[in-house]
């Protein structure tokens, strides 16, 4: 009897955690599993604000795939450019793959919902490339500061525009302001010189947290010179800046050396241009996450659209989400293949925190609202209990935080 395949698109939190915990929990010679990737390893993605503001190495976000596998599970580094749901094949640029079971974890992309210009003159924070350019750009850009003249000197080269301010824009920014003292003292410019200035279409930051810690998080920032514009949505990016709408009919154009859009993100196109029904990138997944019509294809992560009923909205497309749901799909692909049901997906919401840089962070855990040091300890908790859940306790001293005080 030929052993069932199973095969997982994608090594981000959903796919490679669903991998993990396949061959924890899996028989030996009872599938064959393999998981797809373009890169030979796996990013952090909720660590790029720092590896892209330079407070961290983009080596310290990263660690290779093949190193938390073992040898139940088969990697294939390729970039995948297709799903054909109805045939149960998968087209990856190394060639075509079949599957009797599909996991699907492709992540996300960034989103610029065609506003003009951002695409050629925005920069990005959804991968490990992405955030190193932006790190080096900032750099250069002090750098060519400190060659110029004194009488020539161009002061927008040190003006900085974040458009967005959810999670990645201000954990991006709080990254910034501790970074830009450093960047001031390295290049010997005065730090009155340099402006960071914090675009947001919606008519508040942070929306998913209440209104104190809200307060407190921009009166934080504020207090490290970070500007904010809110209510003012981008509308235009050219090489030389940005333009805001700041009424009907009211605009204004800031210049500036360096244009970050932090300001959305989608599911990946490939779940959108296959077979798979979807909006805007997004799978509407029955409760034990697999894709009515296909009942071989599981969806987890940022292209799993479930509601959370309680609430009255759908589950956020956090890393805790979807390692939660990784864990769920693991045990219901091995349900299936043993003849058994599977089973719904029930989240352990623990709480969200969000970093405003190295030392200081709000949150709300355990429906405790915390600020200051301790949510900052809680922020770096979750993180390395991320790499915990993947590599154990190795990963965790290799790649962990630890300066918590």
């Amino acid at each position: 009897m030929n052993r069932p395949k199973i095969l997982i698109l994608g090594a981000g939190y959903g796919g490679l955690t669903t991998a993990v915990n396949l061959q924890k929990k899996i028989g030996s010679n009872v599938a064959d599993i393999t998981i797809v990737n373009k890169n030979s390893y796996h990013y952090e993605s909720t660590w790029l604000h720092e590896a892209s503001a330079g407070t961290l190495s983009p080596e310290k976000v990263r660690y290779d795939i093949q190193s938390v596998l073992n040898n139940k599970v088969n990697f294939v580094q390729a970039a995948v450019e297709s799903i054909d749901a109805t045939n149960k094949k998968v087209i990856t640029d190394a060639g075509e793959m079949s599957y009797d079971y599909l996991v699907v974890g492709l992540g996300f992309e960034g989103e610029t919902f065609g506003i003009e210009g951002l695409d050629k003159f925005a920069f990005g924070i959804s991968d490990v490339n992405e955030a190193r350019k932006l790190r080096d750009h900032i750099n250069s850009q002090f750098a060519e500061w400190a060659s110029q003249a004194p009488a020539e000197k161009d002061d927008t080269l040190l003006t900085i525009v974040v458009g967005g301010a959810g999670f990645t824009g201000i954990e991006f920014l709080g990254e910034l302001a501790n970074r830009i003292p450093e960047l001031c003292k390295e290049y010997d410019a005065p730090q009155e010189k340099v402006r960071v200035v914090c675009v947001e279409a919606a008519p508040t930051v942070l929306p998913m947290f209440s209104r104190e810690l809200v307060e407190y998080a921009v009166g934080y920032l504020t207090k490290k010179g970070i500007e904010f514009s809110i209510g003012t949505p981008v509308v235009q990016a050219t090489p030389e800046g940005v333009k805001i709408k700041k009424g009907e009919e009211e605009f204004e154009f800031i210049k500036a050396g360096t244009v970050v859009w932090a300001a959305g993100v989608r599911g990946s196109r490939i779940v959108e241009e296959s077979d798979i029904p979807s909006k805007r990138a997004r799978v509407a997944v029955d409760k034990d996450l697999r894709v009515p019509g296909f009942p071989e294809v599981f969806i987890v992560g940022d292209c799993a659209f479930l509601m959370n009923e309680e609430a009255g909205r759908p589950y956020p497309t956090t890393a805790q989400i979807a390692m939660q749901q990784a864990i769920t799909v693991a045990e219901n692909l091995i349900a299936l293949i043993e003849g058994k049901d599977t089973k719904e997906f029930v989240p352990a919401l623990k709480g969200t925190v969000c970093s405003l840089g190295d030392s200081d962070a709000i949150g709300e855990v355990f429906g405790k609202e915390i600020t200051g040091k301790s949510a900052s300890f809680m922020k770096k908790v979750i993180d390395n209990r991320a790499l915990y859940m993947v590599g154990g306790a190795g990963l965790v001293l290799k790649k962990g935080k630890f300066n918590v005080l």
